[in-house]
């Protein structure tokens, strides 16, 4: 096997890859100095909940698709064939249930972060435990997903490693400290449409290559990359239609219904139904995202067949094939191997920083808040930009640390993965089971991680003790949904596996259904053993009437000793009940105009002067600013 074969950029593909740089920045400290000039936590964080559905939509994707999707799903399709596009069709339950069941209740209470919810839900323990595994989560994936595209980057054509991450690392930082979720949410827009451009324009040109679309057609049908229904049940599977088809609903639950990432966007929205629109405009540009990733897999097996630039030694791993690829295709035409550059670097850039973005919003809301409730609004500000900063170089440190670890680089991906999983159980324990107590939510949470680390490293060293090759890791973000594709051998056939190998052998896309089950199923069984919730003592709005609506043949005075028919508080009376006192303001002291006319008598109209809204029984801390 040869060295790997080096390309190089022209000086039109070195600016092409500086404007998006530059672009990011522009929009980043435009944000910093119009508008409310990111003064208060609630603008800095939250855009003072004004965004409008399409901004939020493009966003959200944005930060789905990362840059290791990118170099990875067509990675897969030239190697898999196109088995993986049905993955296509968890999307629709993925994002209609955080549509219409976490949305409601996130936006209903007023947050601004998810884990608040846990303390309303249970108890304080509850919430810092889910802030924690969030925190840990994100942290880990950060150095990845930076690292990754500029290792791949640079074996491929040269472009200088530490150059690239520092580039991108400084600019996201700069411009989320600067701008905040505003800024963040714009340049996402704007980093979505160069990553459909880079893709596109690898698909038309790559294409017209190989003589159309209709001969790429033809060559992978030949090859046998063109994949029918496969309906085998078997979860060993690694691709078939019910591991990508339901497993996937649990992936993109896990992503968009209770990641931070995504709930701070939603949140962040003008009004509920506006938030509702962002998930559903989501849909169809996820398919326009997933198909542009598979066309790109059948050019590319359409230009090389069985002989793949990784089998000539050309390139040294799976991540580093589309480059080649791209640099092979594209490298006459001056101009396009940047654009594409460009896309990759988008992903990272809009992966990143929402990671910045989330992780300063739950440790200020999550950790300091509540430790300092009479922190004055200009602090609070300075302290939330502190953090993006921090984390911001916290994120250099740990690809400084992915590019130390070699082979460990999938187990620093695959603990990203392990953890989506359990903590959608744990929103799921509380939202959808009235009788969920916070030590059975602890307990779950803990069973949940346990389980998804004892699968995950024992498949992993199962996997490199058998000297086999490692499978792709699908990776849910939060803020992120990634498919890092490693190196696949030829598929030989195999004694199905028995026992604790079949569990270790479990295809990676019911990882979240089986963790987040196992959170739900330990964490309902310790509740009624340590004395079940009644369902006046919870918060009102923190439970989705689950198994109230699917129970509705049955009379209501057995639903009602099921525990299970407290309804969703109705928006038009979000404020006449405790918990939605939160709701009563914005953070800027002043009612909805819808329901300003509804406070009641006995309930608090603050003044512009007011620091703090206090909420009884939650002990949270509204702030408020002008």
């Amino acid at each position: 096997m040869g060295d790997v074969v080096q390309m190089h950029f022209s000086t039109v593909d070195y600016v092409i890859f500086a404007l998006l740089l530059v672009a990011s920045s522009g929009i980043g400290l435009f944000y910093a100095f119009s508008g409310g000039r990111q003064r208060t936590t609630q603008e800095f964080l939250l855009a003072d909940r004004s965004m409008s559905c399409l901004p939020v939509s493009l966003s959200l994707l944005a930060t789905f698709q990362s840059a290791v999707a990118i170099l990875g799903a067509p990675s897969e399709i030239y190697t898999h064939g196109t088995q993986y596009w049905f993955l296509g069709c968890s999307y629709f339950l993925g994002l209609l249930i955080p549509a219409h069941v976490f949305i409601p209740v996130f936006y209903r209470l007023r947050l601004t972060s998810a884990y608040q919810y846990l303390e309303l839900r249970f108890n304080k323990t509850v919430r810092i435990c889910g802030t924690v595994t969030f925190i840990f989560q994100m942290v880990i994936y950060m150095g990845v997903v930076l690292y990754a595209p500029a290792l791949a980057l640079n074996a491929v054509t040269g472009f200088d490693l530490w150059g690239a991450v520092l580039a991108m690392g400084l600019v996201c930082t700069l411009y989320t400290t600067l701008g905040g979720l505003k800024a963040v949410i714009w340049t996402d827009v704007f980093q979505t449409i160069v990553m459909f451009a880079g893709q596109l324009a690898v698909i038309v040109v790559g294409a017209h290559q190989e003589g159309g679309i209709a001969e790429v057609w033809r060559k992978a049908r030949n090859g046998s990359r063109i994949a029918g229904l496969d309906l085998n049940p078997d979860p060993l599977e690694r691709h078939t239609f019910w591991t990508l088809g339901v497993g996937g609903v649990f992936l993109m639950l896990a992503l968009y219904g209770v990641n931070q990432a995504q709930v701070q966007r939603y949140l962040s929205s003008r009004t509920e139904k506006e938030a509702v629109m962002s998930c559903y405009a989501v849909f169809p540009c996820q398919q326009i995202v997933l198909t542009l990733g598979c066309l790109m897999g059948l050019v590319m097996y359409a230009r090389y067949g069985e002989e793949s630039p990784l089998d000539k030694g050309y390139v040294k791993t799976n991540d580093q094939m589309v480059l080649y690829f791209v640099m092979d295709v594209l490298g006459q035409l001056p101009g396009l191997p940047g654009l594409f550059v460009a896309c990759l670097f988008s992903g990272a850039l809009s992966t990143i920083s929402s990671a910045f973005n989330s992780l300063a919003t739950v440790t200020m809301e999550d950790l300091i808040k509540p430790h300092f409730p009479q922190m004055k609004e200009s602090r609070a500000t300075l302290i939330s930009k502190a953090l993006a900063l921090g984390y911001g170089l916290v994120c250099l440190a740990m690809a400084y640390i992915a590019s130390l670890m070699g082979s460990v680089l999938q187990a620093a991906l695959s603990i990203f993965g392990m953890v989506g999983g359990p903590l959608l159980g744990l929103f799921c324990l509380g939202m959808f089971f009235p009788w969920a107590n916070s030590i059975g939510a602890v307990t779950g949470l803990v069973a949940g991680l346990l389980m998804a680390f004892w699968v995950g490293i024992g498949s992993f060293v199962g996997r490199v003790s058998a000297s086999a090759p490692l499978p792709p890791l699908n990776v849910t973000v939060p803020n992120v949904t990634a498919v890092a594709m490693t190196t696949m051998g030829p598929v030989t056939l195999k004694p199905r596996p028995s026992g604790l190998q079949a569990l270790y052998s479990l295809s990676y896309m019911w990882y979240s259904a089986h963790n987040s089950t196992t959170v739900v199923l330990v964490g309902l069984v310790v509740s009624l053993l340590t004395g079940p919730m009644n369902e006046k003592e919870l918060t009102p709005g923190t439970v989705y009437p689950l198994l109230g609506n699917l129970l509705f043949f049955l009379p209501e005075r057995f639903r009602e000793k099921l525990c299970c028919i407290m309804p969703l508080e109705d928006k038009s009376k979000m404020i006449d009940r405790q918990p939605y006192q939160m709701a009563q303001k914005e953070n800027n002291g002043v009612a909805h105009p819808k329901e300003e006319e509804k406070l009641g008598e006995g309930e608090t109209s603050a003044g512009a002067d007011e620091e703090t809204i206090s909420c009884p029984l939650t002990h949270m801390v509204q702030e408020t600013a002008l």
